[in-house]
C-alpha cells in the first residue's frame, strides 16, 4: 500500500483543518515545498496536495506552490482543488502535476467525465468527499443529493479507475478512518481506492493495507507526530496489495 503525504495549501501556506471546516485551520509551515522535500526524503513516493482556496472558489488560486512543489521534489505529485474545467486540468498538467484530481467536477458535470477520462486517462483522479455518506463539493461548504457509493460506482461506470475517498467528519480529527464506508467501495475489477480521513496511528494504516486499498493519504499523523513517515513506511513493508 502506498503511503501519500498530503500537503494543503491555504494562502500559500501548508495547513491542515479540522472536518473541513476553513475556520478551524492550523498552520504547519510557511514553505510548502520546503514540506515536500522533507516527505521526500523521508521516503515518500508521491506527494498530494490539495488547493484549498481553489476548492472554495472554484478556480485554481495557489498555482505558484504547486510549481514550487513540482520543482522541489523529483517525486510524482497529484493535485486537487479548484479544477473544474478542462482548462484547468491542463494548466495542472503544464505546472508539471503527475495527477488531476477532480471532486465538484464529478457531480456537477458528470457528462464531461467519459470525454475528460477519454483524453486524459489515468491521469485523472476523481476525489469522492463524503458527509454522512452524502457527497460534498465547493470545498465541503455544500452537500449535494448524492450518495458517495453511488457516485464511486457511476464514475467507474464511466472510466474513472482511481477514487479518492474521504470521510469529512473523520479528516483532520485522529480519530480513525471510515473502515466500513471503504469497505463497501472496495470491489473486484473496480477502481482503486486511496484512503483518507481519521489516520491517527500506525495501527490504522496497517488496516487499511489489509482491506486492500490501493493506497493512503496521511496529514494530520504525521505533522501532528504521532508517527513519522519513515516508520510507517517499514511498518507497511510487505503489505502491499495485489493491484496495478
Amino acid at each position: 500500500m502506498e503511503l501519500i503525504p498530503a500537503i494543503d495549501l491555504q494562502d500559500g501556506r501548508c495547513v491542515r483543518l479540522y472536518q473541513g471546516d476553513f475556520t478551524q485551520s492550523t498552520v504547519y509551515g510557511e514553505d510548502p515545498a520546503a514540506m515536500a522535500q522533507r516527505w521526500e526524503a523521508e521516503g515518500a513516493q508521491r506527494i498530494h496536495v490539495v488547493d484549498l482556496d481553489g476548492a472554495r472558489s472554484g478556480r485554481p488560486t495557489n498555482s505558484d506552490a504547486v510549481r514550487a512543489i513540482v520543482r522541489g521534489v523529483h517525486i510524482p505529485v497529484q493535485l486537487g482543488g479548484g479544477l473544474r474545467r478542462e482548462e484547468d486540468i491542463n494548466r495542472a498538467l503544464e505546472l508539471g502535476v503527475d495527477r488531476v484530481i477532480l471532486g465538484t467536477a464529478a457531480v456537477e458535470h458528470t457528462d464531461r467525465i467519459a470525454g475528460i477520462i477519454e483524453r486524459f486517462g489515468s491521469r485523472i483522479v476523481v476525489g469522492v468527499d463524503a458527509r454522512n455518506g452524502k457527497v460534498a463539493t465547493a470545498g465541503w461548504t455544500s452537500t449535494a443529493d448524492v450518495w458517495a457509493v453511488d457516485l464511486v460506482r457511476h464514475m467507474a461506470e464511466l472510466g474513472v479507475a482511481r477514487i479518492i475517498y474521504t470521510d469529512i467528519s473523520r479528516d483532520g480529527t485522529l480519530t480513525e478512518p471510515n473502515f466500513a464506508a471503504l469497505t463497501e467501495l472496495l470491489r473486484p475489477g473496480g477502481p482503486a481506492i486511496i484512503a483518507s480521513g481519521g489516520i491517527a496511528d500506525i495501527s490504522h494504516l496497517q488496516r487499511l493495507a489489509q482491506l486492500n486499498v490501493e493506497a493512503t493519504i496521511v496529514g494530520k499523523a504525521l505533522y501532528a507526530g504521532r508517527f513519522t513517515l519513515s516508520d510507517a513506511l517499514a511498518a507497511l513493508a510487505g503489505t502491499g496489495n495485489d493491484r496495478t
